[in-house]
Parts: C-alpha cells; sequence; structure tokens
C-alpha cells in the first residue's frame, strides 16, 4: 500500500472546515463543477483527480482499494489535514467509505452518492480492464457514458454529457484498468458497521451501474446513515441533478 501524489486543487475559505471531492471511475475534478463553488462559499474544498485519472500520476498496476484510500489519506498528511468531511460518487464514494472504516479519526463527515459497498461479477471488471488495455478507452467510452445519464438529459444537454465523454477518453487506460482491478475485488461491506462519521447516502432511481438496492446496503451497515432516493438522474447524479443533489450535501455538511 503506496500512496500516490495525486493531482489536487483547493477553494474557499483557507481557515473554513475542510471537504473532499472524489471522482467517479473515468472522470476527472472536474466532474465536480456544479457543487464546487456552491461548497466553497463557507468550506474549503479539496478536490483530486484519483490515481490514473487526470492529471495524476499512473503507478503501476494493479491497484487496490486500500492504495486508493492511502492515496486520500497521504493527501490530507501532506496539507496536514487532521480530519476532514468526505464526499464522493462511485469509486469517489468507494474510496471515501475506505477511509471513514479504516482511518475514522479523519474523517468528520460522509456523503456516499451512486456507489456501491461490493460490485460484480468480479469477471465483468477483468474484461472491462483487458479490453481498455487491448483497444483503448474508445472500445468502453459510448457503452460508458449511456448508463451515466438518462436519455432525456443526454438530448437535452449534450453540451454537458460531451464534456463528461472527453473526460472518460482522456483517461490512461492502465489508469482505468488498474481502478477496475480494485473495484473487482472490493468488499467493503464487513467494514461499514466500523464508519462513526454522519453519513448520508445518494442514490438515483435510474441508475443502472449502482441502483438503489446497493445504496440501501450501505445505509443498512453504517450506524445512524441517511439515505436519500432520488426519483430523477442516473449514475452521474450530482452532474445530472445539482439542483437536488447539491443541497443535499451542504445541508448534511452542516
Amino acid at each position: 500500500m503506496t500512496a500516490c501524489a495525486v493531482h489536487h486543487t483547493f477553494a474557499g475559505p483557507e481557515r473554513a472546515g475542510v471537504v473532499v471531492l472524489s471522482n467517479s471511475l473515468g472522470t476527472t475534478l472536474e466532474m465536480w463543477e456544479p457543487q464546487a463553488a456552491v461548497l466553497a462559499r463557507g468550506r474549503r474544498v479539496l478536490r483530486y483527480d484519483m490515481r490514473g485519472h487526470g492529471r495524476s500520476p499512473v503507478p503501476e498496476t494493479p491497484y487496490s482499494m486500500a492504495d486508493l484510500g492511502a492515496d486520500l489519506v497521504g493527501l490530507l498528511d501532506r496539507h496536514g489535514i487532521e480530519r476532514a468531511s468526505l464526499c464522493g460518487v462511485s469509486l469517489g464514494g468507494m474510496v471515501s467509505m475506505w477511509v471513514a472504516a479504516h482511518a475514522p479519526e479523519r474523517v468528520d463527515r460522509l456523503v456516499l452518492c451512486s456507489t456501491s459497498a461490493i460490485m460484480g461479477p468480479p469477471e465483468s471488471w477483468t474484461e472491462r480492464a483487458a479490453l481498455v488495455r487491448s483497444e483503448g478507452m474508445a472500445a468502453v467510452a459510448d457503452a460508458v457514458v449511456a448508463r451515466w445519464f438518462t436519455p432525456a438529459f443526454t438530448a437535452a444537454r449534450p453540451d454537458v454529457v460531451a464534456a463528461i465523454r472527453a473526460q472518460l477518453a482522456a483517461t490512461p487506460p492502465e489508469g482505468y484498468a488498474g481502478c477496475c482491478e480494485a473495484i473487482k475485488d472490493m468488499d467493503q461491506r464487513p467494514d461499514l458497521p466500523s464508519i462513526t462519521a454522519p453519513t448520508l447516502v445518494i442514490a438515483a432511481e435510474g441508475d443502472p451501474s449502482t441502483p438503489p438496492a446497493h445504496a440501501r446496503t450501505i445505509a443498512a451497515l453504517v450506524p445512524g446513515s441517511r439515505l436519500e432516493v432520488l426519483d430523477r438522474g442516473a449514475h452521474l447524479v450530482n452532474v445530472e441533478e445539482p439542483d437536488l443533489v447539491t443541497p443535499l450535501i451542504t445541508a448534511h455538511l452542516g
């Protein structure tokens, strides 16, 4: 478990409480644009690119969830941040969960959006990793993006969808594959009862990647957590429905 020095940005008042925003598989810190400015009005917002994504390094693969969690803890350590709130979508939620379970003293509040404690079947992740290694990101881009947004949003906001697709297409195939391998081997269900941070779990009814059943599993295992299932949106619901998601996050962070 070796921490990688990930690319990151800060915004908001320097002395305010820190909230860390973690990106999904195949996106960059820019996926948080709908929330970042709002959160930065009263908080120190720390966004970063997951290892193997965006402007972060691509260490040798495979990766584990412990590796990705160590990257986040290492980022906090480098800036002398003893305690922060964590907010993650999809893979970012998985990493945030791992840190909250394994370093609970570092986590103030937790928001888990469109994510899961276990993603099966493992074979599908092995196949996806092999596909991008052999044929590049173009081999998966259209199928992946089709699961990220509802057809109505794709028709109404092709500009937003194109910008997110560009993040996916630019992701280094080896970095994407390494994170697929981390997801393949993950089962965080036994660890969730050790999370002590007040936790908000957000799911969207139209999410085919991490449907609400995944969120209900998390909420049932994290003590005292709150579940919000939105009747609109798909996997990247923070991008598609910011008017629903952003107020939930800001209210939970307090």
